[in-house]
């Protein structure tokens, strides 16, 4: 079983949003890193989203020129699953159980038995995405949010199969990766989604029966206390990835009523309208 000190090359599955974050934080932290992804268009894209990260935290004198070069040197990219060799990989792709495990799947295939599986999934089961991976004890979630280079949370999960002393590996370098680390069962939405869902669906409901507009929903919310009120934080999530997390638990707790989908957002989503990466969600961004 690999402890925190066997860690030394880190793979980042998939080259969006999250996958791009975490491979800059592990870069930062002084890993090796890949950053993987079968379209080299993704890849290309991530890295100009580490690179925007980058060049904001040197003109806000957080870093200088010379720390912003070595991070990206120290990130090495490729489409080919067989150059995917790492003590540890993160998958941070589709938010859908089967592409989760294929991934896993193929990946597995071309590293030993004791290279950690980490999903960053934010709704799926690990106990699910680890069944019938080979050694599914070294599956475990590893759930950072977004944008991951400046939250300081990471949910470690524990599926029905994961070991536990791996969790603590996991726990042990989100501390490192300068993260707070917390332990969590595997649980329908886990800590923070399963809390935070109502934050967006209640406000949805007063939208749905036109009790008042978005724009006021969010600036009542952020009178009472919120940084960000819950249509500007799903676009900021991504009102797409925000609707599958929904649709996730709401099937998890058998359609339980109060965990119901939006239809507005589901729109949204069939529009093609995903909220700041795509230029236009509940607000527009062009």
């Amino acid at each position: 079983m690999k402890t925190l000190k066997d860690i030394k090359f880190i793979a980042i599955a998939g080259a969006g949003t999250m996958g791009a974050g975490i491979a800059q934080i592990c870069a930062a932290a002084g890993y090796t890193t890949i950053l993987y992804d079968i379209n080299e268009g993704a890849i290309q894209n991530g890295l100009a989203i580490i690179t925007k990260n980058l060049d904001g935290a040197v003109d806000r004198g957080k870093m200088t020129q010379d720390q912003k070069s070595n991070i990206l040197s120290g990130i090495k990219t490729t489409t080919d699953p067989e150059e995917v060799k790492a003590d540890l990989i993160i998958e941070a792709v589709l938010e859908k159980l089967d592409v989760k495990k294929q991934l896993f799947a193929t990946l597995a295939a071309v590293n030993g038995p004791d290279t950690i599986l980490a999903t960053n999934t934010s709704s799926i089961p690990v106990t699910q995405i680890a069944y019938g991976i080979p050694s599914p004890e070294r599956v475990v979630g590893m759930h950072f949010f977004n944008p991951p280079h400046i939250m300081k949370l990471v949910e470690v999960v524990s599926g029905a199969s994961t070991n536990e002393g791996i969790a603590y590996t996991i726990k042990e370098l989100a501390e490192k990766l300068g993260k707070t680390a917390v332990m969590a069962k595997d649980s329908p939405g886990f800590i923070v989604n399963r809390v935070a869902r109502h934050y967006y669906v209640e406000a949805l409901k007063i939208l749905e029966e036109n009790v008042t507009d978005l724009e006021t929903i969010d600036e009542l919310m952020e009178l009472s206390g919120f940084k960000m009120g819950p249509f500007k934080l799903m676009d900021l999530i991504g009102v797409d990835t925000n609707f599958e997390v929904t649709s996730s638990i709401y099937n998890q707790f058998q359609q339980d009523g109060k965990f119901r989908p939006s239809r507005i957002q589901k729109q949204k989503v069939d529009a093609g309208f995903h909220g700041k990466k795509t230029g236009k969600g509940f607000y527009n961004y062009q």
